[in-house]
């Protein structure tokens, strides 16, 4: 969920002052959101589902694997 909360709210390019502003929280309370320190409410994940336009089951959803890298050229040897 934390690590969820924390993407949503960068691909919306949402500082957590911003968030926590509309949703009527403390900053600090979101970064412990973000942190696993406290868990949210169910009234607010819909709150801050809202906010950040997303379901709240999408906080539960396990995020798209990063896409690796290429493996590296090898060179040719003159």
């Amino acid at each position: 969920m934390a690590q969820n909360l924390r993407r949503m709210r960068y691909k919306k390019g949402m500082s957590q002052e911003e968030l926590a502003a509309q949703a009527g929280l403390y900053r600090t309370y979101v970064g412990h959101l973000e942190r696993e320190v406290h868990s949210p409410t169910v009234d607010m994940l819909e709150k801050l589902a809202e906010i950040l336009d997303v379901a709240p089951t999408d906080f539960f959803t396990d995020p798209p694997p990063p896409i690796p890298a290429a493996p590296p050229r090898k060179r040719k040897r003159s």
